[in-house]
Order: structure tokens, then sequence, then C-alpha cells
């Protein structure tokens, strides 16, 4: 059964990253192999969102749709995707967001998953191994469009504390002789 996992620092923080794994609607913008992803469901369960969705990929002339259940679980930055039906005999998609400051975190994402039958495994094995190897990169490079234009116009109005301080070590001292900002 093929596995594929990554851990890797993006500048993006934890809570925009769960964000857009969640968004599961605008998979189809940027997901490899999806053309609709369809919410069927959504249910709260204790402190986690249950929801259902009814995803459609496609290759050359495959196309297959099959239903997930995804658990939401904000509190903890994780999120579970299983598949209940469909071409695959099993499917796991397991991502964790931990915070490393204010604007990035560790993104850990693993999936395994089982084709149905060994004639689909033969004829798209390769072709879901390709699109599943490069869905956290793809995930990352969403991150970077949707938050990454925003940051850089929001910085351009209210600098960082690190532009903040080579901004100030420009300025002139305008201070009276002996004081300093401690002393005012």
């Amino acid at each position: 059964m093929p596995v594929f996992q990554s851990r890797q620092r993006v500048h993006h923080s934890a809570d925009e990253m769960f964000d857009l794994v969640a968004d599961m609607e605008r998979y189809p913008e940027f997901v490899p192999l999806c053309v609709q992803n369809l919410i069927r469901s959504r249910e709260v369960r204790g402190t986690n969102e249950v929801v259902t969705t009814e995803m459609t990929v496609a290759y050359a002339l495959f196309r297959e749709t099959f239903r997930n259940c995804i658990m939401l679980d904000r509190a903890n930055r994780r999120i579970l995707i299983e598949s209940v039906d469909g071409p695959l005999r099993q499917l796991r998609v397991e991502w964790s967001f931990q915070p490393q400051g204010d604007d990035s975190c560790d993104v850990a994402f693993r999936l395994n998953y089982e084709l149905a039958s060994r004639t689909l495994a033969l004829l798209m094995g390769s072709v879901f191994d390709a699109a599943f190897s490069r869905l956290a990169e793809a995930f990352r490079r969403r991150a970077d469009a949707v938050y990454g234009a925003r940051r850089s116009a929001l910085s351009a109005r209210w600098p960082r504390h690190d532009q903040l301080a080579e901004r100030v070590a420009t300025l002139p001292a305008v201070l009276p002789e002996g004081k300093t900002l401690g002393k005012l």
C-alpha cells in the first residue's frame, strides 16, 4: 500500500493552513486530478466538525467519484480524511499543523491508499502515485497564492517588527544631548 508523507515549515500560520485544507470546495482549483468536490453534509460532533464530501477525480478517459468523511479537529489542529466508497479500498489522509511563531507553522501530511481492484491499480496506480506525491506541495503553493498576496499588501502598510527596527536605525538622532529613549 503506497504511503506518502512530508513535513515542512511554511510561512503561514497554523490557523491559515488549517483553514486552507478545510476549504474543500476550492480543491478543484488546485488539487491534482480533482475536478469537483461537493459537500454532502456537515455536522458538529463534540468539539469536532464532520463533513461528508463527494470528490470527482479525472485523468484522460478515467473519471470516478467517491465519498469521503472528513473530521476537522480545530482545537488540536488536525484534519483526518477517510474514503467511504469508490475506486479506493482505503484512503486515509492526516494533516497536522504546529505553530512556529506568529506567521509560520510545521505542516505534517501523511497519505496512504489502496485501489479497490488490481486492474485499476495496473491502469491508474502510477497516475495516483504521481498526483498524491505532489499533494502537500499543491497546498503549500495554494497558501502562498492565497495568503502571500495578502501579506505583502499588508506589510507595505504595516511592516513587521524587524522591518521597523531597520527603519528606526536609519532615523536621524533628534534627542537632546545626553538623553536616551529610556530617560524621556
